[in-house]
């Protein structure tokens, strides 16, 4: 039976991959298979079962807009003029290629790969897991990486492992001394060069069959379009303004967003999937299940039983909603069920309270990272103070020596942490493809102290998924006055309920 709210526990280390990989010995991910807090417990399921397809819900197209970049340029222009970004150009080029919105074709990307016997028999281990539909989703799949460090290294070498279709590493930074310390796909011969080319030879040997590209261009010298490309947008170790740009453009194009960070023993990862369907299957209960709301955020849409080996089993769809980026990251609360119980706050790591007070210096401080001074440090736990408060949090879990702790961690990286982060982000991100076990909801948060990576369901009132973010009516022109406000840092801020 699954359970509606388990608490969490730092996921396992195991992730198979194909037999014949040279590199397979090195390939550790945390598997999603513990029980998480405000998610069920997750079954697998056997190849027979046929999984929902990405475009047979009512409802689930693509949104209509008459033009993407021209609304995402719109949404910059209002930034450039709030002095967050001193040239529009840098975010929508005039010249930028614009991909036709209305053709079908881009709901589903592929580059055309199917299973050979070659495949069948490399990846013969994930087939017994998740079956032979799931693994053709996840070949199919093609993927965008943002900053190639060291959480990007493990995110890339879990992906290009299980064999998916295509990735794109888009890094415009250079290799330097400290690079070394935590990467695994740079050497020091590489040193000068961009961080993106000199990652990709050695991504590319991991798996062959791996389309593995290389852009070494700035990801905001990019327009809309070109993350209508992928089918999965992965931003690592960027700012909070940087995401909210790259999660509106995922947007308005149905992409798939997750965005993650490390900052020495902590980290977060997060994603916005917009509207997701799943499918689980389990022996049929005695209580028939019902159609409908589960959680906020999550609902059956369809239930239908088989018999199979002499029992009746039991298919379960379901639905999960998503918020945006900047909605989650900065005032969304904890659900109600964390409200009635002070065992649960008290258990709420601190690292939550000081992740969103880092984002909010940030914002505020142009992208930088709070400094050994007394200005920083008194503006930085004001806001950690704040935003524990906000959360409804005991005063006696966010401790001086934990702050102290916070801020001198910031700025690292620690192989470790970026090895569970980038195995559990990799693993979910296999998860939805195979659209056979419940994803992320939405936010994980990662404490070294006490080697937990919890996750916590943080979302605004009124509307989820794609309701969320409606920008325009189909086929009217856009008004940048009715475009989402912009608060006082430049940041987007979410549309009034």
């Amino acid at each position: 039976m699954e359970t509606q709210d388990q608490s969490a526990t730092a996921p396992s280390n195991q992730q198979p991959q194909g037999e014949t990989q040279a590199t397979e010995t090195s390939q550790v991910q945390p598997a999603q298979d513990g029980n998480i807090a405000g998610q069920e417990s997750q079954s697998l399921i056997p190849p027979s079962m046929s999984l929902p397809s990405d475009n047979s819900i009512p409802g689930n197209g693509l949104p209509t807009f008459p033009n993407p970049d021209e609304t995402f340029a719109a949404l910059q222009q209002s930034a450039f003029n709030n002095g967050a970004f001193p040239n529009s150009n840098m975010i929508i080029p005039t010249n930028q290629q614009i991909m036709d919105f209305n053709n079908p074709a881009i709901s589903q990307p592929t580059n055309g790969n199917s299973l050979s016997a070659d495949d069948i028999a490399l990846y013969d281990r994930q087939l017994r897991l998740w079956g032979m539909e799931a693994q053709q989703k996840i070949q199919s799949a093609n993927i965008v990486i943002i900053t190639m460090k060291a959480l990007a290294n493990e995110i890339a070498k879990n992906l290009v492992l299980a064999g998916i279709g295509s990735l794109t590493v888009v890094d415009d930074q250079i290799v330097t001394e400290a690079d070394l310390g935590a990467q695994f796909f740079l050497s020091k011969e590489n040193i000068g060069q961009n961080r993106a080319e000199a990652a990709v030879d050695q991504i590319q040997k991991l798996n062959p069959r791996v389309k593995v590209i290389a852009d070494s261009g700035s990801i905001m010298a990019k327009g809309a379009s070109f993350f209508g490309n992928f089918d999965i947008v992965i931003a690592t170790d960027l700012s909070p303004m940087h995401l909210a740009f790259i999660n509106t453009a995922t947007r308005l194009y149905n992409r798939q967003f997750y965005a993650a960070g490390t900052y020495g023993f902590y980290g977060y990862i997060f994603c916005d999937l917009i509207e997701h369907d799943y499918v689980l299957q389990r022996d049929k209960p005695n209580v028939p299940t019902a159609i409908g709301p589960e959680t906020r955020t999550r609902s059956i849409i369809k239930v239908e039983n088989q018999k199979e080996g002499g029992k009746t089993l039991e298919k379960v769809q379901k639905r999960e909603l998503y918020s945006t980026w900047d909605l989650a990251s900065e005032t969304s609360l904890l659900p109600p069920e964390y409200l009635r119980s002070k065992r649960r706050l008290k258990a709420v790591t601190p690292a939550l309270s000081c992740l969103r007070a880092l984002w909010a210096f940030q914002q505020t401080h142009n992208d930088r990272f709070p400094g050994p001074i007394k200005q920083d440090l008194e503006a930085f736990t004001r806001s950690a103070t704040h935003n524990h408060q906000l959360l409804s949090l005991p005063a006696e879990t966010l401790r001086s020596e934990f702050l102290r702790s916070f801020l001198q961690n910031i700025g690292s990286e620690i192989a470790p942490v970026t090895a569970i982060l980038g195995g559990q982000l990799a693993q979910d991100v296999i998860n939805v493809r195979g659209q056979r076990q419940q994803p992320i909801q939405n936010m994980v948060i990662f404490d070294g102290d006490k080697m937990e990576a919890e996750i916590y369901p943080l979302h605004p009132e009124g509307n989820l998924g794609r309701a969320q973010l409606e920008l325009s009516t189909p086929m009217m022109p856009i008004d940048p006055t009715q475009m989402l406000p912009m608060d006082h840092t430049g940041m987007m801020m979410g549309p009034t309920m």
